[in-house]
C-alpha cells in the first residue's frame, strides 16, 4: 500500500472524527456540532468581505473629499 494511502486512512480514522469527539464531550448531537463549524466559516468568511468593502469605500471616501490637483490653479 502506497504512503498516500495509508496516510488518508489515517486522517480519516483519526482526524475526520473531531466533532463526534467533541460532540460526545459536550454532550451534544454531532448535526449540531457540524452545523456550528459550517456556519462559523461563512461568517468568517463573510466578515473579512466586509471589512474588504468598508475599506474600499472608506478609499473612495477619501479620493472624494480629498480631489488630486495638478496645478495651484485648481484651486
Amino acid at each position: 500500500m502506497s504512503a498516500i494511502l495509508q496516510l488518508k486512512y489515517f486522517f480519516e480514522k483519526h482526524g475526520f472524527n473531531v466533532s463526534s469527539r467533541l460532540a460526545d464531550k459536550l454532550g451534544m448531537r454531532v448535526t449540531s456540532v457540524r452545523l456550528f463549524f459550517i456556519y462559523i466559516s461563512f461568517v468568517t468568511a463573510g466578515l473579512w468581505f466586509g471589512v474588504y468593502l468598508t475599506l474600499a469605500f472608506w478609499i473612495r471616501l477619501k479620493d472624494l473629499i480629498r480631489a488630486k490637483r495638478t496645478s495651484v490653479f485648481d484651486l
